[in-house]
């Protein structure tokens, strides 16, 4: 097969990563030992011309890399539903999945408790820092739930709430680090059926006693908490980088689709008497779960050269692309040490090296400005999940049974505009408009400060709830943004380690899950006033800022050294395995 051909999509990502003859011949002179085939000099001017064209980088419908080889072959006529758009549809299902399963106890909770057993006590608060209550009718759906079963004091429900992140915050690390060794594939699969397992179990243990119900939630939080590690690390196998910000955006978003739905969806299953009421919410999406457990396991692999029904064309693009990305940020750092005779790029294998650069990981100052950042919207993340109904109810005095569809809007909103957002950042990278470094700032900086002036919207606009909607709603989408920007720079600082450092940085922002709330708590303290949550709100878009400061400041889109040392110390070992076709 022809080793350049600049109009097929196998090489677009070099018009971005390496421009002009630098580009040219750096891929002319690894071609050698990629593909044991010699180059002729006329490919170093066809890529010039290609890149310095107007066409778009991916075209539908070429020759495919293979030609001929590959024309045979199903799918490679550039048409249709590709492999890797299998294995981001079932990603996607899967965070909707596992995150229904996550927030389905946020609701029923709500029918589970019974409210009037409970003993409350109000104090005196001044009436100008309340918000009226509404006109009779306005939020009253007309039905009213029964008295639940448990008596469960304020204390004890966030404690059950909570519990779920406890587990969480364990398995991030771990999870990533087992995904880089045996592979993606298992750990999100058992990750996302150890918590379809625990959610069947949930009703079960409520029932049995209160410990053992904190028991499943932790054992629960513990099998999503591998989730989002091992995406991240199967994502720097399957997917180009100039596809990243879109695709990853497209996945991720899988949770706040599972957010929209089964929020209004486990509120109507708890006003039912199918299964119990209540405990229908639970066995409903774990059975769900289940159900994608197995088609998961037979449509998607580790990665494409694993996959057995994957087209060579579509095989050929997504490793020439890694493999390009990977040999520019290489020849940077040891075209002078070692030539070019290590251009066989990054060999992503099972189990390679077994000793991660843990001193290395943890003194990366990329690496904390990322955990900073995403501190920082974790604690407004989960200010608005787990304290938006609290507020609504409390101070705006809205029926939350009945309007479980409001609060699950924002996430809805944030699911187009991170789609959105993540397109015309891959858009602006393919045409060469800004740089991969300032394009995470731009988008961080989006999803960092325009939601936390949603927040500072809601202190004045008081108690009108069509705009402390429309702050949520509306100005907090641009936290969908989000995707672009952080989400990607692990994989960019190394890609060996993507999965780790994910486990990293999401295990400090998730001990937002538990923090925030008792903070919350401590500010209000049975003073449901004004006063005190724009206390919380401002709180939450400082944090914000404050993070996206710092990344502003000392975020790298660079591989980092130690990351290609390791890699240039493994190339040594002679262990080199040839490309599979």
């Amino acid at each position: 097969m022809p080793p350049h051909k600049w109009t097929d999509e196998t090489r677009d990502a070099s018009c971005y990563y390496g421009d002009g003859d630098d580009a040219a011949n750096r891929r002319h002179h690894s071609s050698s030992s990629l593909d044991d085939d010699d180059d002729d000099d006329d490919a170093d001017d066809e890529q010039e011309a290609f890149c310095a064209g107007d066409r778009p980088l991916i075209r539908g419908g070429s020759s495919g890399v293979g030609g001929t080889a590959a024309a045979g072959v199903e799918g490679s006529d550039g048409c249709g539903l590709k492999t890797r758009h299998i294995f981001g549809l079932m990603g996607f299902l899967g965070f909707a999945v596992v995150y229904a399963m996550r927030v389905n106890l946020s609701v029923a909770i709500v029918a589970m408790v019974n409210q009037t057993a409970i003993p409350h006590s109000n104090g005196s608060v001044v009436d100008d820092d309340t918000c009226p209550m509404p006109e009779p009718g306005r939020n009253d759906s007309g039905h009213r739930m029964p008295e639940g079963e448990f008596v469960w004091d304020e204390a004890t429900q966030g404690l059950v709430l909570g519990s779920f992140f406890y587990g969480y915050v364990l398995t991030q690390i771990p999870g990533g680090r087992m995904a880089e060794l045996i592979g993606g594939k298992l750990i999100y699969g058992y990750g996302v059926l150890v918590t379809a397992i625990f959610t069947l179990l949930t009703p079960l243990a409520a029932r049995w006693d209160l410990p053992l119900l904190i028991l499943v939630r932790i054992l629960e939080g513990m099998g999503e908490g591998v989730t989002y590690p091992a995406m991240h690390a199967m994502l720097a196998h399957w997917i180009p980088p100039l596809e990243r910000n879109k695709f990853a955006a497209i996945v991720y978003a899988g949770s706040n689709i599972g957010t929209v739905i089964s929020m209004p969806l486990a509120g109507w299953l708890c006003s039912l008497d199918f299964l119990g009421g209540w405990p229908s919410a639970f066995y409903i999406f774990g059975l769900l779960g289940i159900l994608w457990f197995g088609c998961w396991m037979y449509l998607v692999y580790d990665r494409p050269s694993m996959h057995p029904r994957i087209s060579l064309k579509e095989r050929e693009y997504i490793e020439r692309s890694l493999r390009t990305q990977s040999l520019i940020s290489q020849d940077d750092e040891e075209e002078e040490e070692e030539g070019e005779e290590n251009g066989e790029g990054v060999r992503l294998r099972h189990g390679e090296d077994d000793n991660i650069p843990w001193r290395s990981l943890f003194t990366s100052v990329p690496l904390w400005a990322i955990l900073l950042t995403q501190c920082g919207q974790g604690w407004a993340f989960y200010t608005q999940l787990t304290e938006l109904p609290t507020y609504m109810s409390n101070i705006l005095h809205f029926d939350i049974q009945s309007n479980a569809l409001l609060n699950a809007v924002p996430y809805l909103t944030a699911w187009f505009v991170g789609i959105a957002c993540s397109a015309l950042a891959d858009w602006m990278l393919a045409r060469r408009y800004i740089s991969l470094l300032n394009s995470y700032k731009l988008w961080n900086t989006v999803a960092s400060v325009v939601p936390s002036l949603g927040l500072i919207g809601i202190i004045y606009v008081g108690c009108d709830w069509v705009w402390v909607t429309f702050m949520l709603a509306g100005v907090g989408s641009f936290g969908g943004a989000v995707y672009a920007g952080n989400q990607m720079n692990h994989i960019a600082l190394s890609p060996r380690y993507a999965g780790t450092m994910y486990g990293i940085t999401n295990s400090a922002a998730n001990i937002c899950g538990f923090l925030a709330p008792y903070v919350i708590g401590l500010i209000i303290n049975h003073r449901e006033t004004l006063t005190q949550w724009h206390i919380v709100f401002w709180l939450a878009a400082g944090l914000n800022i404050g993070g996206n400061f710092i990344y502003l400041i000392f975020a790298s889109a660079e591989e980092q050294s130690w990351s290609r040392a390791d890699r240039r110390s493994n190339s040594g070992t002679g262990s080199r395995a040839p490309l599979r076709t």
